[in-house]
């Protein structure tokens, strides 16, 4: 069987060591990957957003099974061409895809079906974003509507800041045209929970929870990043929180995809807020997290490729979706300076027996060496029977890895300890 991964960060690495362990599984293509990836799969210099690229490719190539992993080429209608085509695929149509494509969507279908989350508004205009911030509590969060690279949230601690965040993507245009509208929300409190699902549009099979770490320093300080290293499972979800989470958000989502005639088939991300009134949903991705499928799919038990196809082929119910019982940490070794201004080009180090433990995400091959080619460069994961365990692994790993202007937060995982401590 033939394979082909669209992407080439650590999540398309994670999915392409999982789905290499089926035994029908003669060949993955990675489009474009990157150096790192191309030790498990061959790397084939085509975009993810180029679509008709990865068409032909696919029909040249005799592919027989594709999966779409980043957000860009689902939202721009990757599998609806592939399909087209004949070729099966793992991940949402454009139509349903709109979940993470427009912010203001998935708030307008949240607040029509009931889904809990927080209240907001949404603008086209400046003037009128603008006059509502002035006069709205702090903080305050802003969002730009389409993707932004997961960095399109700002969280306004005072009204000056929440000003110059609604001019940087309305008038600036930081983020594009995601800028054009503006979802403005009410700030949320509690701890914040991951959580991926597969789903065939019919059954929902939530995956193991996780604690994604955004900001580039230590104690949560600093810019918002894709993400500095995850653990899971995530303290704070519950058994019970677990319950209210499938007859409230997940459940009532794929329900309300359906009505709207916009069917969910792949992996529905839910990013989770346990609140004082209970969880209520941040976010929707249309797709696995980046780093959180890093820690999730390692303590995958049943095999990841016969999931997909079960959900391709809508039927996910037959299919027993089992996870390891333990705990799995993933540190993020980035370029210093990211996410902001980085060099690159320094080869990366490491030895033989971590080779099945790292997701490279931004590495390059240069005359036979690895180098770095990016601001989060690979993850390093490691799993233990206890969180602890795993996050001092994780850390030993990191420190027999070497390259110039290397980076990483030392604190994950640290938030995580402290709730299971308070337990």
């Amino acid at each position: 069987m033939k394979v082909l991964v669209v992407g080439g960060g650590g999540r398309e690495h994670a999915i392409i060591k999982k789905i290499k362990q089926n035994p029908s599984v003669e060949k993955i293509y990675a489009l474009s990957g990157n150096g790192g990836i191309a030790s498990d799969a061959e790397c084939v210099n085509i975009g993810a957003k180029d679509i008709d690229g990865i068409v032909d490719f696919a029909l040249n190539n005799a592919v027989d099974y594709a999966i779409v992993a980043p957000d860009d080429p689902l939202v721009l209608g990757a599998v609806d061409a592939l399909e087209g085509k004949g070729i099966p695929c793992f991940g949402p149509r454009a139509n349903a895809a709109i979940i993470e494509g427009s912010k203001a969507f998935a708030k307008n279908l949240m607040k029509k079906y009931g889904i809990p989350t927080a209240g907001y508004e949404v603008f086209d205009n400046l003037d009128d974003a603008l006059a509502y911030v002035k006069g709205a509590p702090v903080p305050i969060v802003i969002k730009a509507d389409g993707l932004a690279l997961g960095k399109g949230v700002i969280i306004a601690q005072t009204k000056e800041e929440a000003v110059a965040a609604v001019k940087s993507m309305m008038m600036d245009k930081v983020f594009g045209k995601s800028g054009d509208y503006v979802v403005i929300e009410e700030f949320m409190t509690g701890p914040e929970v991951s959580v991926l699902a597969f789903t065939d549009g019919k059954t929902i099979v939530p995956m193991v929870s996780s604690m994604d770490h955004k900001r580039a320093l230590d104690g949560d300080k600093g810019l918002n990043t894709g993400g500095m290293g995850t653990v899971a499972p995530n303290p704070y979800y519950t058994e019970g929180i677990a319950k209210i989470c499938m007859e409230r958000i997940f459940e009532p989502t794929v329900r309300a995809m359906n009505a709207e005639g916009r069917t969910f088939k792949g992996c529905l991300y839910f990013g989770l807020m346990i609140t004082q009134g209970g969880p209520k949903v941040v976010e929707y991705n249309c797709r696995f997290g980046d780093p959180e499928t890093q820690v999730v799919l390692p303590l995958l038990k049943t095999d990841l490729l016969d999931v997909m196809r079960a959900v391709t082929e809508e039927r996910l119910s037959d299919i027993k979706v089992e996870f390891e019982d333990k705990h799995a940490c993933c540190v993020i070794m980035a370029s210093e300076g990211y996410p902001s201004h980085y060099d690159k080009g320094f080869a990366i180090k490491y030895p033989e027996e971590l080779k099945d433990k790292i997701f490279f995400a931004g590495a390059a091959e240069k005359d036979g060496a690895l180098v770095t080619n990016g601001g989060r460069v690979l993850g390093v994961t490691e799993i233990a029977d206890t969180l602890k365990g795993a996050i001092d692994a994780a850390y030993a790993d990191v420190k027999k890895i070497e390259f110039g202007n290397a980076y990483y937060r030392r604190d994950i995982g640290k938030k995580a300890l402290l709730a299971t401590e308070v337990k």
